[in-house]
This record gives structure tokens, sequence and C-alpha cells, in this order.
């Protein structure tokens, strides 16, 4: 099959492309390279370096594309409160732009993968999909605005869609000298020259993390799969649900470092407790957690230590500044 992977030079998008490629299908992949590394896009796939806000630059690249994933986003949740306009351009905008040229270009289906940001603050975890969303910040909006607009659109247009809600993931090549996201790998990569972990509040509120292997297995067979048309669905871990404070010790055993912590302020919005159900993806498109959190840090450690400690990119201008922005942030502290 054709396919079209948006986001390929990122963690997720990566990975997805490199196994679709070993199992035969035709890649073609889509980065503008500012949330991934280039070294990160598979060998022997067809790479179009473009941004997905150059909508009429898009036209010759979705051409016998039958299946897109769109996997391209700044993922910037927390950020989102204060760099809402970049935020927003790249989910929402670039999201309706990869969406028309798929319908235009006759597509048969468009694999979204949203957030678990969709979910924002609810009265008991773990998130299901049934659940009425409720995000709390630019970044949980867009995304589930845009999930209102495909399956809308795919009513009137008739392209087949999957929505699929990943959380928290983890191992290599996921991007770790970027200072607003991937606590875990922030983590790493300070331990790595020295600096103990920054956490944000007091540290108790908890997540759970997927390994990436346990995230790709399930979002490929949701792309063929029938009983995954026009479905929502969690894809990752409900077990071993721990608190950022947890995340950090288990970092520092791993790395047979000191752990002790430097705590910042909360950030705005940010939830305190956060895991999806995995209930739906084991019966609909054979979700199985197979590795540990311990494994998946481990092999998220050994990858970041081959490729050595980067200093932090801030790459993304802060739109607003004010006595609520991180000072971690302002002052370039992480």
């Amino acid at each position: 099959m054709n396919i079209l992977v948006t986001g390929v030079a990122g963690f997720l998008g990566s990975h997805v492309s490199e196994r679709l490629r070993d199992l035969g299908h035709k890649v073609r992949g889509i980065d503008n390279l500012i949330g991934g590394y280039r070294t990160n896009i598979p060998d022997d796939i067809d790479f179009h370096e473009l941004d997905l806000n150059d909508y009429e630059a898009l036209a010759s690249v979705f051409q016998n594309q039958e299946l897109v994933i769109h996997a391209a986003c700044t993922a910037y949740e927390g950020l989102s409160v204060f760099s809402p306009a970049f935020v927003t351009e790249n989910t929402f905008q670039i999201s309706m732009n990869t969406l028309s040229w798929a319908i235009r270009s006759g597509a048969r289906k468009f694999v979204y993968l949203s957030s678990m940001a969709r979910y924002g603050e609810q009265s008991r975890v773990p998130f299901t999909e049934e659940m009425t969303p409720r995000p709390q910040d630019p970044y949980g909006i867009a995304k589930y605005a845009f999930e209102l607009v495909l399956q809308n659109l795919s009513e009137v247009h008739g392209i087949d869609y999957t929505i699929l809600v990943p959380h928290n993931i983890i191992g290599p090549k996921q991007k770790y000298d970027d200072p607003y996201r991937n606590v875990a790998s922030i983590m790493v990569n300070r331990i790595l020259q020295g600096k103990q972990p920054i956490i944000y509040g007091d540290g108790n509120q908890q997540r759970c993390f997927s390994f990436i292997d346990d995230v790709v297995e399930p979002l490929i067979e949701s792309c063929f799969s029938v009983k995954a048309s026009k479905q929502t669905i969690n894809i990752g871990p409900d077990e071993e649900f721990v608190s950022i404070n947890e995340l950090a010790k288990l970092i520092g055993k791993l790395m047979s470092f000191d752990v002790r912590p430097i705590y910042f302020p909360d950030r705005p919005q940010e939830v305190k407790f956060a895991t999806c159900s995995a209930e739906k993806a084991r019966q609909l498109i054979k979700y199985r957690t197979s590795t540990t959190l311990e494994k998946g840090l481990s092999d998220l450690i050994l990858w970041i230590s081959e490729q050595g400690p980067r200093e932090f990119s801030y790459h993304i201008p802060l739109e607003i500044v004010s006595n609520l922005t991180p000072r971690t942030w302002t002052e370039k502290q992480i």
C-alpha cells in the first residue's frame, strides 16, 4: 500500500514509518524538522522536507496515497498556555491542511494521532473513550477540535478514519534536548550532565508511560482493521501508574545517580492524575503491554547515553511572558 506519514522525523512517526517499510509498504514521509531529528528518518522511504502549513506545496506529495497517518504536531501541552498561536497553528491548522489534501487526493483512510490532553480533568481515572472531553489548555483543545472536524468531514466526503489517543511515550529516537516536553528524556539528559531532575509542583502528579514498541504495533493494526473504523481508541498501558517523584527516583536508580529533585511552582492547567484505560484497544486492535516501565526507561537511557548529552534548545519562542511563565523557560535554566 502507498502510505503517507506526517511527522516522519519525529519520535512516533519515525518508528511507525520504519515498521511499515519493513512490512513491505511504500512509505512517503513529510516533516519540517521542528520537533524531530533528521537522523530519525528511516532509509528507503520517500522523504519530503515540507511544512504542512504551506498548503499549496503539498499538492504533489499526497498524490496516489491510499492511507494517511497524521503524526505531525507540536505536542507542547504546557507550553501552549504561553505560545498558543504557534502551538495551535502547528496542531489544528496543519491537521486541517493534511485532511483536506487527503480527501482531495482520494485517500481511503486517515489515521489521526490525538492526545490524552483531550480528556483534561476528569472525575475518575483511568480515562475511557466515552468520557466527555474537557481539555484544559490550547493544545488539548486544538487536538479535540480537530477530532470533531475529522468526524464531520468523514461523513461529508466518505473517508474512513481512526482516532488514536497515545500518552507519554518513551523510547529511542525521542527528542531529548527539548526543554518544553518529554519529562523522562529531560531528566535523563540533565543527569548525564550531572544536574538534578527538575519537577514542577510537588511531584505527586501521576502518569502512565508507554514504551514506543507497545504503541507502534496497535497503531499499525488500527490502519487495516475493520474493527477500528471510525473509532476513538486509547493506546498505551493502564498499568504502573506512577508519580513524577517516583519516575525521577527510578531514573536515578537506573543511572546510579543520587536524585535530589529541584522543585519549581506548578505549571498552569496541568492535570494532576492522568491515565487512560487500554481495554478498548485490547478488544479492537490487539493492544498488550509487553514492556515494563523499568525496561522502557532502561532502553531510553541507553539510547540517549549513546547519543551523548546535549544542550537544551529553546527553539520555540514564548509569546506570553508573565509571572505564571515557568522561570526554567524564561531564564533558560533547564
